[in-house]
């Protein structure tokens, strides 16, 4: 009897071994990947509670939530050959939980690598200032190229962003001296189509008053009004406009 109970123990104890690394609970944002003697599954496990034969089968989880990667600083040269330092972040996901372990050894440092790769060659290919005013430019084409590379691997890159570019400070300064400049340029432009817009309408006011000679008595008087109003201790010792054009007329003959 005392061998037969130690016999059913033994038995019991090894049951329970074996359920307890055959039975998983798969969170509903995982999948379980089975390898059976060594050959893959082609359905992954979905969420819930699954059962494998340990140890036939090994059962791996990769999760399908967004991951988020970032990527560290890289030394790139722009296209007008300036140097700079540049970092972004990149958000991805697993399409095919299969693929992401067959594949490649390990999806996570093969996709940061790859991130890295092309930050430097996608942001050589474009000029500093792009770079600066045209981000959604070069985020959409690292995008792009991430996502054609990883395909493979089961993998989708939903977004690239880059975060910062670090520039020498003797480029911040000529950049800013650029900036000045623009801005006085913009200024000059404005200030001389304000002078043509006046000119303009100058020309139009001499037109009108050429046609009605009143009008010109009535605009002295106004004159007169408004530096009245204005300064009080103005003198003023009007003259006739018809005097001093006859006097005028009188030297030029």
């Amino acid at each position: 009897m005392d061998g037969g109970l130690i016999a059913i123990a033994i038995i019991i104890f090894i049951f329970l071994i074996w359920f307890f690394n055959s039975v998983f609970v798969i969170k509903e944002w995982e999948r379980g990947v089975v390898l059976r003697l060594g050959r893959m599954l082609p359905t992954p496990k979905p969420a819930g509670l699954r059962l494998v034969f340990w140890p036939i089968d090994k059962m791996i989880r990769v999760s399908l939530r967004v991951e988020t990667l970032d990527v560290p600083p890289q030394d790139v040269i722009t296209k007008d050959n300036v140097s700079a330092k540049v970092n972004a972040v990149c958000y991805f996901r697993v399409l095919d939980a299969n693929l992401a372990i067959s594949q490649v050894q390990n999806y996570l440092y093969a996709t940061s690598q790859l991130a890295q790769t092309n930050l430097r060659s996608v942001v050589g290919q474009f000029e500093l200032d792009d770079v600066l005013s045209e981000r959604e430019k070069v985020n959409e084409k690292l995008q792009t190229i991430l996502d054609q590379d990883t395909e493979p691997w089961g993998i989708k890159v939903t977004k690239v962003e880059v975060k910062q570019v670090d520039i020498p400070d003797s480029m911040q300064r000529a950049i800013a001296r650029q900036a000045e400049a623009e801005r006085e340029r913009r200024a000059k432009i404005i200030n001389a189509d304000g002078e043509l817009q006046a000119s303009a309408k100058l020309a139009e006011a001499a037109e009108a008053l050429e046609k009605q000679p009143v009008s010109v008595q009535l605009r002295y008087l106004q004159t007169l009004q408004e530096i009245g109003t204005e300064k009080n201790t103005t003198v003023i010792f009007p003259v006739p406009i018809d005097l001093v054009s006859g006097w005028i007329k009188g030297l030029t003959k």
